[in-house]
């Protein structure tokens, strides 16, 4: 249940993230056709830009570890038995649940007091609020721990029956 769940919310933002990643290019088509022709750029496009890159990433994350899209170097592990592999497949997932939770720890109280005192970003043309982004990589990160500790749990059960890790881990097969 749990899995379908995860698997669910991390293609939405997967589709959100696409969604906002065509509405940005078009909005630095603008910016830059309004700046060569008409020699008026679209004000405010460096904010819009510099916050919808982080909310794209963060979005991104569940996804990627879900499909087992992380990066993953595995010259060495792909000569180790299928239960090493499975093992250090749950150490790698279990690390990465580790960094994923350190940025929802370090993140989470700079989200809340951008909401709740009304942090912008930019200056002069455009101001953007902070909030959206900050709570992004809150959520975003938090569902990377989560999807990691998913994989790592089914490394686990791979590694106790002396399989290779499932696919969609990251691990070769």
């Amino acid at each position: 249940m749990l899995d379908r769940l995860t698997d669910w919310t991390a293609r939405a933002m997967l589709v959100f993230a696409a969604v906002l990643g065509l509405v940005l290019s078009f909005i630095v088509c603008a910016d830059v056709i309004g700046r060569a022709v008409f020699n008026s750029p679209l004000r405010g496009t460096p904010e819009m830009v510099s916050s919808a890159i982080v909310i794209i990433c963060f979005m991104q994350a569940p996804y990627a570890i879900r499909s087992g899209g992380m990066i993953n170097v595995d010259f060495i592990t792909q000569h180790l038995s299928g239960r090493w592999q499975s093992i250090l497949a749950c150490a790698g997932a279990v690390l990465g649940a580790a960094l994923f939770a350190f940025i929802v720890w370090g993140t989470w109280e700079p989200a809340l007091n951008a909401w709740t005192e009304g942090e912008f970003e930019g200056e002069g043309a455009l101001r953007v609020p902070a909030w959206p982004a900050r709570f992004t990589v809150a959520l975003g990160a938090a569902l990377a721990a989560l999807n990691y500790l998913l994989v790592a749990i089914a490394c686990l059960r791979s590694a106790r029956a002396g399989e290779r890790p499932p696919m969609g881990t990251g691990s070769a097969h």
